[in-house]
């Protein structure tokens, strides 16, 4: 079984690198949006914030830590939230580059994919007739032959480069066989527990997001790392509510947030991330649990404190 844990600790993950600027109209571009709804995220209920940069010309991924740093400051000065700078980037970056923000700016958390896989994102083509943007329709057509690179020799680059820095790591599985990699990581002592092992469901590529899914998911994480990690979920697109609701009460903890659905019921997209929060603490609450504060996650997940980090 997962370590037992008194409350449940929320993730926002606010804007990622999957959806583009067309899909919605509240998808934080600039670094103001992105601070503002970190910040807003925080205010409703999540404990950690989720971040990836874009660049505000057109709503691009980037990965440049200086992008990175016109709304850290922002978020640090107004909220006691967990930040996790994501080493997930895009597909279509390297490695090295994805690597730079959590490498340079040393954050308590970091998200780390346990491995190469196939991206889908094609798929939401058929969805709009057109973009605002150049780059948003080649970036998801050629995801149909793109892979997401993450060699077991990356990983441990990952990994070996920010020990310095005490960066604890969001282990992203997406599939089972990402679960054994982790394990493969801990046993070579490059991970340590307690791990945060975040499962994510319904990206193409991926495993499912059946309710038979998530549970193989916990039962294998629990018979790989017992009560050494914590588990947490999100799921994509429609799939986000009800999978944050199967996880909190197995016992486990939830990710939300603009990068992981757009919506917030059927046919509504959400207008903040803090919608989505909100949301996801009163399902919480009317089970008879209670959100974390960032502090308490920070006990939880063993951080080494705001004031570490080079922001």
């Amino acid at each position: 079984m997962a370590a037992a844990q008194g409350k449940v600790i929320i993730t926002c993950a606010v804007t990622g690198a999957i959806h583009t600027p067309t899909m919605s109209p509240h998808l934080p571009i600039t670094p103001e949006e992105i601070a503002e709804a970190a910040i807003g995220a925080a205010k409703a209920g999540a404990a950690i914030v989720h971040l990836h940069a874009r660049n505000p010309a057109d709503g691009s991924p980037t990965q440049d830590p200086a992008m990175f740093m016109r709304f850290l400051p922002q978020i640090k000065a107004a909220s006691d939230v967990v930040v996790n700078i994501t080493t997930g980037g895009a597909p279509t970056m390297t490695v090295e580059e994805r690597l730079q923000p959590a490498l340079k700016l040393a954050p308590e958390v970091a998200s780390l994919n346990m491995g190469s896989m196939n991206f889908g994102l094609y798929e939401m083509l058929g969805r709009y007739k057109e973009f605002k943007y150049e780059w948003e329709k080649p970036y998801l057509a050629g995801s149909d032959e793109r892979i997401f690179k993450n060699t077991f020799r990356d990983i441990a680059n990952i990994l070996t480069s920010c020990s310095k820095n005490e960066t604890r790591f969001e282990i992203e599985c997406y599939d089972i066989g990402h679960l054994y990699s982790a394990a493969h990581f801990l046993d070579r002592k490059l991970l340590k527990p307690p791990l945060l092992i975040q499962s994510v469901f319904g990206i193409r590529g991926g495993i499912g997001p059946h309710p038979e899914d998530v549970m193989h998911m916990k039962r294998t994480a629990d018979r790989l790392f017992g009560d050494a990690y914590y588990w947490s979920v999100l799921g994509a697109g429609r799939n986000q509510m009800f999978i944050a609701a199967m996880s909190a009460v197995m016992g486990g903890n939830v990710r939300v947030g603009l990068e992981d659905s757009l919506w917030l019921g059927r046919g509504t997209l959400a207008k903040t991330n803090a919608e989505q929060v909100a949301k996801a603490r009163r399902i919480i609450e009317e089970v008879g649990l209670q959100v974390a504060t960032p502090n308490e996650a920070r006990e939880m997940l063993k951080l080494k404190g705001a004031r570490n980090v080079n922001f």
